[in-house]
């Protein structure tokens, strides 16, 4: 049984020098989206989360959503584990994967098949034979699995890194933007993996700018707001509520 719980989660950021150089404050908004903290012996701190509180359980399809450094990679990053909140507790229960950078499970100089074995060992991915099916078939790449990685067009490297990432079988899925580049016939075959992953995922946490997406594949709505819960309810309500928010 898949839980996840935070409470009070807060993460900040260490700008160092910020206060000699008033340009660092600029910055620190555009880069993380969050408040500025605080001040410590000529170091600005940008709260990216503030009190985050949040409890998901088997069956949760939860979708994220605001603007540009709201705070939606932190959160993913921080319920992935790979970024401890300054504060606060965060409780992960469950075998979790992420989907946060397709391109990073490549090697250029490998081979496609070379890379289908790589990240069997990376992700614990299923038997090779089994594996090798799966993925030719999804990616339609064909005798270009026999050929280096770095010889790939970007929408063929998208697609073996989105099959070999989807490839597993999480309890927990964690997912920043994944629809966010490759042409349309992708995007059908990739939303179509993403709706059967779903159905062997005990809870999803899906980032998207998209709210045709969030509605699609979300049951619950949070609304980030310069790392701080503007709204966290139904899919629809808070949708609607962010729509007319941003469109005012």
């Amino acid at each position: 049984m898949a839980r996840i719980q935070l409470d009070g989660v807060t993460v900040d950021f260490p700008v160092y020098d910020g206060a000699a150089r008033s340009f660092r404050h600029s910055l620190a908004r555009l880069a993380v989206g969050g408040a500025i903290a605080r001040q410590r012996r000529g170091v600005v701190e940008v709260r990216a989360l503030d009190g985050i509180d949040l409890r998901l359980e088997d069956g949760d399809r939860l979708g994220l959503i605001g603007g540009n450094g709201a705070g939606k990679t932190t959160l993913i990053r921080v319920l992935a584990g790979l970024r401890e909140p300054t504060a606060g507790r965060a409780v992960i229960e469950g075998s979790t994967a992420a989907l946060l950078s397709l391109g990073a499970i490549l090697d250029g100089e490998m081979t496609g098949y070379e890379n289908i074995d790589r990240a069997r060992v990376l992700l614990g991915l299923p038997s090779r034979a089994a594996l090798v099916a799966e993925i030719a078939d999804f990616t339609e790449l064909g005798p270009f699995l026999d050929l280096p990685v770095k010889t790939y067009s970007a929408g063929m490297q998208l697609r073996l890194s989105f099959a070999l990432m989807t490839a597993q079988h999480p309890e927990i899925l964690l997912l920043d933007e994944v629809f966010s580049a490759g042409d349309s016939g992708f995007r059908i075959r990739a939303e179509q993996r993403m709706r059967e992953l779903h159905a062997r995922t005990a809870i999803t946490v899906f980032a998207n700018h998209g709210m045709s997406e969030i509605l699609s594949h979300c049951t619950k709505a949070l609304w980030l707001d310069h790392g701080r819960i503007r709204a966290l309810g139904p899919a629809a309500e808070v949708v609607a509520a962010y729509e007319a928010a941003t469109a005012a």
